[in-house]
């Protein structure tokens, strides 16, 4: 989750210097100003860059991905409007990057058949639906019960969980596997 790990901290870092400072001077201090006032989609495309940088790695793709997993969810989760966020929304932004990068590092696990996945397409759909809504609430409760909000995490903070939510989500898809076998 290595590169997953960094873009979550970035993304952290910002969020909480847009909570702190607000949309317009957090935009600022990335020199991207002039995406200010545009609609939250372009900034998030905008700030991919900063998020997620270009890399080589498997694990940069899967943060990209999940990046642009991520922009794609803002809309259907009424996030719309950049500069009128409020924290609970910030928060929810850092959840489905979150949510995102951990589900798309346990598909590259699968694909590398480091776990596997039931044999109908029924049951393997079923089993996506319930990680995916175990990692949105593991997440969530990470954020909200042991990070305290999105204000006051620090980089350690936000890897520490995401490892921690990918290690209890690996576990879980792997005794799926196993059960499945047996």
């Amino acid at each position: 989750m290595g590169a997953a790990r960094q873009s979550s901290a970035r993304l952290a870092t910002f969020l909480s210097s847009v909570s702190a400072n607000g949309p317009r001077v957090a935009l600022q201090a990335l020199n991207l100003g002039t995406l200010a006032g545009r609609p939250i989609d372009e900034i998030f495309i905008g700030m991919m860059d900063y998020v997620c940088p270009e890399g080589g790695s498997i694990d940069a793709s899967i943060a990209r991905e999940a990046f642009i997993e991520t922009i794609t969810d803002l809309a259907d989760n009424g996030l719309t409007d950049f500069d009128t966020l409020n924290t609970a929304q910030l928060q929810t932004i850092l959840e489905l990057y979150a949510t995102h990068a951990i589900e798309a590092r346990l598909c590259n696990d699968i694909g590398s058949k480091t776990v596997s996945l039931p044999s109908s397409v029924a049951d393997a759909e079923n089993v996506q639906t319930q990680l995916f809504d175990f990692i949105r609430r593991s997440v969530s409760d990470a954020l909200t019960t042991g990070l305290a909000g999105v204000q006051a995490m620090t980089t350690a903070m936000v890897q520490t969980f995401i490892d921690g939510v990918y290690e209890q989500a690996f576990t879980i898809l792997q005794s799926m596997g196993e059960a499945e076998e047996g």
